[in-house]
């Protein structure tokens, strides 16, 4: 099976490339700690790749959409024909990831996983599982076979695309109705209570979020997601959206690339993943905070910390695009800042340096 193969391929990160590039980072013409988080994020990619001097070469945003029957419960202002609407406008690189996933020079890869309705969009991946998972607050979002189909969608299509070359990957999703799922995946796997977890979604008044905020509660009772099972969860409360960026994530992990996370969806995605196999947690870069007040929450959970607090809240990857800016930065001041022995500076140029 595809999901147990790649799960046993998972490693740690390779030490001794972080510890030669922390010995590079040392020896720079800066004081010490200087570049901040820039350096750990060099390190971080190092121990990812196996290289103590990695660059980015080419960048990939798999964008994976879905719907959910949990929208029959009022929980979005957005009506579910969205998802497949929007889905031109991804291709044709006019939606927000599309400027953005251009900006940062990285392929976009928009997948089918479980659009409710036929999809018939030139460039669009078509990789349906079933159309649409089901209604949480009544009943399974879909299978267990299901779920792990979806999974092994991911591993499939981001396996494809670091064979095509992509050495850096970021998550983005479309789904109408999905911070829903989500929010039930967060409370489950983190041990959140639906109120502090639930956010607005597409900015839902006080009714609506207090309907939402019920329905993930339904959504526990009815389906009693088992906790220490993370396909039980995925399968009952999830959707196929976010079961393909768990696989993008654990199949991204496998080969040893590393992946942004965007937002509060592909963060549930990653509370999934990390609980399949804890090692990806190392693979994991955390782009932004979003504005869904159940993000930062997330993200503690997982240990990681935010690039960039911009207040946005939109999904489709526009995150994940923006911190592959800082990513590759970070790469490229390894790679070609200067030691104080390529400077030709002595040991004396070198504490007045730091200590003036």
């Amino acid at each position: 099976m595809l999901l147990a193969k790649t799960l046993a391929e998972i490693r740690g990160l390779y030490e001794e490339p972080m510890a030669e590039a922390r010995r590079r980072w040392s020896s720079f013409i800066i004081p010490p700690g200087s570049l901040g988080r820039l350096e750990e994020l060099a390190v971080r990619v190092a121990g990812i790749t196996g290289n103590p001097r990695p660059t980015v070469g080419a960048k990939a945003v798999i964008l994976m959409a879905g719907d959910h029957g949990v929208v029959a419960e009022g929980v979005s202002a957005a009506p579910q024909e969205i998802t497949h609407q929007i889905l031109p406008a991804f291709v044709k690189g006019v939606a927000g990831i599309g400027v953005l996933g251009r900006l940062a020079g990285a392929r976009l890869v928009v997948v089918d996983v479980g659009v409710a309705v036929p999809v018939d969009c030139p460039g669009v991946l078509p990789r349906k599982v079933r159309p649409g998972a089901g209604n949480i607050a009544r009943g399974p979002a879909m299978s267990r076979e299901e779920a792990v189909r979806a999974v092994e969608v991911g591993i499939e299509v981001v396996q494809e695309e670091i064979a095509r070359g992509a050495t850096l990957v970021g998550l983005g999703d479309m789904g109408i109705g999905n911070t829903t799922p989500s929010s039930a995946i967060a409370a489950v796997l983190g041990g959140f209570t639906p109120e502090e977890i639930t956010g607005r979604g597409t900015y839902v008044n006080d009714e609506v979020l207090r309907r939402k905020v019920e329905v993930v509660k339904r959504a526990l009772e009815v389906n009693r997601p088992d906790p220490a099972d993370p396909l039980d969860v995925l399968a009952k409360v999830g959707g196929l959206e976010i079961a393909g960026l768990v696989g993008v994530i654990l199949g991204a992990a496998a080969r040893r690339v590393p992946v942004i996370l965007d937002g509060f969806i592909t963060t549930a995605a990653a509370m999934v993943a990390a609980a399949l196999q804890p090692l990806t947690r190392e693979f994991m870069i955390a782009s932004h905070l979003s504005e869904e007040q159940g993000h930062r929450l997330m993200l503690e959970h997982l240990g990681l910390s935010p690039m960039i607090y911009l207040n946005m809240r939109l999904g489709e990857g526009t995150g994940a695009a923006l911190a592959m800016h800082l990513v590759e930065a970070a790469c490229r001041l390894i790679n070609e800042m200067a030691t104080f022995e390529e400077a030709g500076l002595s040991n004396l140029d070198e504490e007045k340096i730091l200590y003036s």
